[in-house]
């Protein structure tokens, strides 16, 4: 930590049963690790430091929160976060004490010694998981977390079943981090109880994974996950149980090395489930005589009592309060949530007025909901009381807080619930005061503090918003704040790195949702719901829920129709939007087309110049990757000059490497060398990170990737191998899975197996691979496994045919026919190595036709001559002859393209033939003179091959 002392980074404190560790952030209770938030940690380290003296609040926030202004609600939200993890309330814990105004100061013993040595390095890091920070102690709950941690292992599918508030997820969590180090590949929390729709259940587990799926994605997930051993809990399940145990039964049966714990308050019924049904904390019985001692020996008053000391200070249990304590408790039959609500009011009310107003709320339920459970009683109960002696601000916050599906942060709050009745001064000390009354949570474990509801107390405050007539001025006010936050999310894009703004903004997807259903609901505004959903766009896209993002884009175009503030700007934002997502999703199908038509009509109309690059753009991509050369090349012309117009280097660079790559497929390498070149010094960038956003991946990238295919082709093998690196470097840099994908697919793995590094393109292809496996990419992946059965080819594995046939099919089916003569070509070579010739023969006659129809003249010279190679191995004189004619014609356009590394490895195969033949001399003057006008790649496997053979040549004819 870097504002402590050298002495006190030096020593280890131990108070308790705890010992703290600052330069390692870590608090041990016995050798339990407790896990706390780093500010909890730094707030700690502060106070620990100077036990018995008074830390005033000025030094905390200085401490804690440096050159930042903050709110005094984080500092008590942090406090409080603090007493939990401490245990403060069981008897003998008393840590952190207030002085009121001022501070706060450490009044345990703490003793001061040399902490143990840290793990030497290379010791094994912790196993990845993504469970929240523990807001709470877990009381009385040992024996049911040690059971389901013997269990899940042998068990492999638990659901934990409970009533509402008796501490599901907290035992679920407890057991979950019980079992971390048994899990080779982690542990995964997926929080289900901000979902407003069971089909976004798998997208959440997925993003709780780190995956980005197409779809429901059920398929990729189960891919993702069949060779992983893993736990994964699904919290909250009850509302979207039947996709939940869907799930469930499908990852477990598809993955044996998966577990699943899940939490409802019924049954999954899923094959598979065992239950274990969590029981109410067991109560003291009913004595006069009951002591404090015999009373504390029972979970539900140790909670009440801790909960009741972190809002009370001082608080301790006496003889003569133990029997009303264990009172309060049966009345609440044992139900965690509860009792906690009722303790946090022990500073306002003493216990014995406690147990009346209680018994007071009892009789009203009873005479208003006799067929209710009494543990449900128990619990609306509590609920209700706590409601009800709130203040009337705090009760409309908690109302008003309901909108909210998932967490959210104290600006989001102050937005959503501040007007003339609520001022933004009380929206912070109430939220303070509901965390404190544990009616709503505090995460403290990131630099921003984010609070929720628990769904239990969410769906009731949800009633009483319904019930004050708020409901829908509420919701307006939180999808008008959504639609402006992500209004301002686009345009922090380029300030913010990647995971910093897909952690501000990512988990924001829930009330995004939840804010459109209620756009577009009867009582929503349609208008609300078309600029939310065009604002949304960015986050969909980075987040790659690009199903998610065509629905909501075609919901609404559709509520569009009726919306009365309807423009042709939101139209032209709206189509090109769907456009993008159709070909992400789906590919350059018709759709797709249709939807940038459309874009760029309206565009032209308005004028648009910036929309009309990006839809001119998304055309020339639809008609590249369909083959329509020229057709992509008029586009990207049209694109190239309003860029240049407009003066707009990012976007002219990627005109420039469009155009110029089309000319690379359609063989004039020259053209497309100068081109790219004189692309890269014209702008050497950098450019803002939003240009990715504009043109999927980044164009400097892009277009190192096409010039080193290029180099390579103009008999440049060691440029082309450092033009490589040089554009995987700057891949990885740009932290843009799509761009180093790309990258790894267009020109890394290609140049690798062009040089024939068959080591290194095995190495960038499992990184590539790996990538995919967390990407909804499928041409990617297929063009990957094609790369990958190219390698197979050149290691001669005789099973590499299926593994490209498969990927082909893929292609086609995606309307994706870039490059697709040259995978062909190699398909037909695995056949061949095969043995099945005639298949062989009809795949290259197929890829030479598709190269024809499509003019994608670039890898025509290799075709031929690998259709020469066919025909040789037939043996006859006539199949000879032929193969002759193909290694002449490969030559010949190799010569007109200047693709040097083609005309190489087709004069290398003629030459070969020709000795053969007797006709050793022919071969020597046809292959010498290629050979020599390389200046470099004298090292790769074509010259090596080559210049074996110029010697056995030359051994072979008579001295001179």
């Amino acid at each position: 930590m870097a504002d402590l002392p050298t002495a006190a980074a030096e020593r280890a404190f131990s108070f308790g049963p705890f010992r703290f560790l600052p330069t390692r952030q870590l608090l041990l209770e016995g050798e339990t690790p407790v896990r706390l938030g780093s500010r909890a940690v730094e707030l700690l380290a502060a106070l620990v430091e100077r036990p018995g003296e008074l830390v005033s609040k000025s030094e905390l926030f200085a401490r804690v929160w440096p050159n930042t202004v903050v709110e005094e609600s984080n500092l008590k939200v942090h406090i409080a976060a603090l007493r939990r993890a401490l245990g403060e309330g069981q008897p003998g814990r008393r840590y952190v004490a207030t002085v009121s105004g001022r501070g706060y100061r450490f009044v345990a013993p703490v003793g001061i010694s040399e902490p143990e040595m840290p793990p030497p390095r290379g010791t094994a890091e912790p196993l990845a998981h993504n469970l929240p920070a523990a807001s709470t102690r877990t009381i009385g709950r040992a024996g049911t977390i040690d059971a389901l941690r013997r269990q899940l292992p042998q068990r492999r599918f638990i659901t934990v079943v409970g009533p509402s508030g008796i501490g599901k997820t907290t035992v679920a969590l407890a057991t979950v981090e019980a079992l971390l180090e048994t899990y080779e590949h982690g542990v995964c929390f997926v929080d289900l109880a901000p979902l407003g729709d069971p089909q976004f259940v798998p997208s959440t587990l997925a993003s709780a994974l780190g995956l980005t799926i197409p779809g429901n994605g059920v398929s990729a997930l189960t891919s993702y996950l069949r060779d992983k051993r893993m736990l994964i809990l699904l919290d909250s399940c009850d509302h979207v149980i039947e996709t939940a145990a869907m799930l469930a039964e499908q990852i477990v049966s598809a993955a044996p090395g998966l577990h699943v714990l899940t939490t409802s308050r019924e049954p999954l019924r899923a094959k598979g489930e065992h239950v274990h049904r969590l029981s109410p904390f067991e109560n003291p019985p009913a004595s006069p005589s009951l002591t404090a001692a015999e009373a504390l020996a029972f979970p539900a008053v140790q909670l009440f009592v801790e909960r009741a000391a972190a809002c009370l200070e001082g608080f301790q249990l006496s003889d003569a309060d133990a029997p009303i304590v264990a009172e309060i408790c049966r009345k609440l039959e044992g139900i965690a949530l509860a009792i906690e609500l009722a303790a946090t009011r022990i500073d306002a009310f003493g216990l014995r007025e406690l147990s009346e107003l209680l018994n007071d709320r009892f009789r009203l339920l009873k005479q208003g909901r006799r067929t209710t459970l009494a543990r449900h009683r128990s619990l609306a109960a509590a609920l209700d009381w706590s409601y009800d002696f709130l203040p009337p601000s705090e009760q409309v916050l908690l109302r008003r807080f309901s909108v909210f599906a998932g967490d959210f942060t104290l600006e989001s709050a102050c937005a959503v619930v501040s007007d003339r009745s609520i001022a933004g001064a009380e929206i912070v000390e109430g939220v303070a005061n509901l965390v404190a009354k544990s009616l709503l949570t505090a995460d403290v474990g990131d630099v921003v503090v984010r609070y929720r509801l628990l769904e239990t107390t969410r769906a009731y405050a949800f009633q009483k918003l319904a019930e004050s007539g708020e409901a829908d001025l509420v919701a307006r006010r939180h999808a008008e704040h959504h639609r402006d936050l992500f209004g301002r999310a686009e345009a922090e894009w380029d300030a913010k790195p990647t995971a910093e703004w897909l952690a501000d903004y990512g988990r924001k997807i829930d009330n995004v949702r939840a804010a459109l259903v209620w756009a577009f609901s009867e009582a929503g505004d349609a208008s609300v719901g078309v600029a939310l959903t065009i604002a949304a766009i960015p986050l969909w896209m980075h987040l790659s829920l690009m199903e998610e993002c065509r629905a909501g884009i075609e919901r609404a175009l559709a509520g569009y129709e009726t919306s009365p503030g309807r423009n042709d700007r939101d139209e032209m934002r709206l189509y090109a939007g769907l456009a993008g997502a159709l070909l992400h999703a789906r590919g350059p199908l018709p759709e797709t087309d249709i939807a940038w038509a459309k874009a760029l009509q309206i565009a032209e109309r308005l004028p648009d110049s910036e929309y009309q690059l990006r839809c001119l753009w998304g055309v020339a991509i639809c008609r590249f990757y369909v083959a329509d050369y020229r057709a992509a090349l008029g586009f990207a012309r049209r694109f190239r000059k309003l860029a240049g117009e407009k003066g707009d280097a990012a976007a002219r660079l990627s005109g420039d490497r469009l155009a110029a790559t089309t000319q690379h497929y359609l063989g004039d390498q020259t053209a497309a060398r100068r081109q790219l070149e004189r692309a890269l010094r014209e702008h050497p960038g950098p450019f803002p990170r939003a240009h990715i956003a504009r043109f999927l991946y980044d164009q400097r990238v892009a277009t190192q990737d096409a010039l080193a295919v290029v180099l390579w082709l103009q008999g440049c093998p060691d440029q082309a191998v450092r033009k490589a690196q040089e554009t995987f470097e700057e891949a990885q840099a740009t932290g843009h899975v799509l761009t180093l994908c790309s990258a790894l697919a267009q020109a890394v793995c290609p140049v690798a197996l062009y040089v024939g590094n068959l080591a290194l393109a095995e190495h960038r292809l499992a990184m590539l691979l790996g990538h995919l496996a967390k990407q909804p990419m499928s041409v990617s992946k297929a063009l990957a496994f094609s790369l990958q059965g190219t390698l197979r080819v050149m290691k001669g594995d005789v099973t590499a045919a299926p593994l490209i046939r498969d990927a082909l099919t893929e292609l086609r089916g995606a309307r994706y026919r870039l490059r697709y003569p040259a995978h062909l070509g190699t398909l037909a070579l695995a056949l061949g190595l095969a043995g099945n010739a005639s298949q062989a023969r009809r795949t290259i006659d197929e890829a030479l036709e598709s190269a024809m129809q499509s003019e994608e003249f670039w890898c025509l010279a290799e075709l031929l001559r690998i259709k020469g190679e066919l025909l040789e191995r037939e043996g006859s004189a006539a199949a000879i002859g032929a193969a002759e004619d193909q290694y002449r014609q490969a030559l010949d356009w190799a010569r007109r393209q200047e693709a040097l590394s083609w005309e190489l490895r087709a004069a290398t195969t003629l030459a070969r033939l020709q000795h053969r033949q007797g006709q050793t001399k022919e071969a020597e003057r046809l292959l010498c003179p290629v050979y020599a006008r390389f200046r470099e790649g004298f090292e790769t496997r074509d010259l090596i091959i080559a210049r074996m053979l110029i010697d056995d040549l030359r051994a072979a004819l008579p001295s001179a």
